[in-house]
């Protein structure tokens, strides 16, 4: 009997098992594999030159760094780059929701939170200023003049760093970077500061102006978010392969490229690779 017992506790228990086994949820593929099997490497865009442009005539996501950087990256997998058109604050929700693999994100401690992050940043952006051709502009200093007016977004990290840096210049406060590059455009002030990469369009839109960045250079790291899950491999992969293309000259020399096509002199156009700014 006791035996007899024994045996249908082991089975009972070998049973439990195997139920147990049978109602777990089956393991969700991994960005990695899902990547290789479909042979898709999707990547949210939107548009914003210098990082993403599409061809009005083709409808086309076919030029910008990011677009490059994406075609780079599918062809050493050998997969398709696939991109998928969402918004700046529709791009985490995005990667949480398996819609894309992969966006073009300043990596912020906010959206660390939700969201996981390649150890090596992609490019820097640096402060700027769109000034007029005749204001004499190397360093910060040249602009901390009262008779010097400056527009920038109000409250923001950009207001932040003039207000401690040229105190007595006559920085001109505006809602967003729209108003602050309308007020250069009508001629209201002498110069504008943003990080550089909006100062691109607007110099072209504007056909007048000079883009500096002033020293010393206060430059801010970008990179690319990935959805957060247990399976690393494709974080880590992004992360060795976008080190590669920077420390190779590569992530700059497709920058310039596409500026140069979109009709902006690449010398004249502040650098995304940092030591080059020391270099000059």
């Amino acid at each position: 009997m006791t035996a007899l017992i024994r045996s249908l506790s082991a089975g009972l228990a070998a049973l439990a098992v195997l139920l147990t086994l049978a109602s777990a949820p089956a393991q969700a593929e991994s960005t990695w594999e899902k990547i290789l099997s479909t042979k898709k490497l999707r990547m949210g865009v939107t548009q914003a030159p210098p990082w993403y442009s599409k061809n009005p005539a083709t409808g086309e996501w076919d030029s910008g760094l990011i677009i490059s950087i994406g075609k780079a990256m599918a062809n050493e997998l050998d997969v398709e780059l696939v991109p998928v058109e969402v918004t700046w604050a529709t791009a985490i929700a995005a990667l949480q929701a398996d819609k894309i693999d992969m966006m073009f994100l300043d990596a912020t401690p906010k959206r660390a939170m939700v969201v996981d992050y390649p150890f090596q940043p992609l490019l820097y952006i640096s402060l700027a200023v769109l000034a007029r051709d005749d204001l004499a502009v190397e360093k910060w200093a040249d602009l901390n003049k009262p008779e010097v007016s400056v527009a920038v977004p109000q409250a923001t990290s950009m207001d932040e760093f003039l207000t401690r840096t040229i105190p007595n210049a006559d920085i001109q406060r505006f809602p967003d970077n729209g108003a602050a590059l309308a007020a250069f455009q009508s001629g209201r002030v002498d110069a504008v500061s943003l990080f550089h990469p909006p100062l691109l369009a607007a110099r072209k839109k504007f056909g007048a102006g000079k883009i500096v960045i002033p020293t010393p250079a206060f430059s801010s790291p970008s990179s690319i978010a990935v959805r957060r899950e247990d399976d690393k491999t494709f974080r880590d992969w992004v992360d060795h392969t976008i080190f590669y293309y920077y420390e190779t000259g590569r992530t700059q020399r497709w920058y310039e490229e596409f500026l140069a096509d979109y009709g902006l002199d690449p010398k004249a156009s502040p650098v995304i690779q940092r030591e080059l700014l020391f270099a000059k």
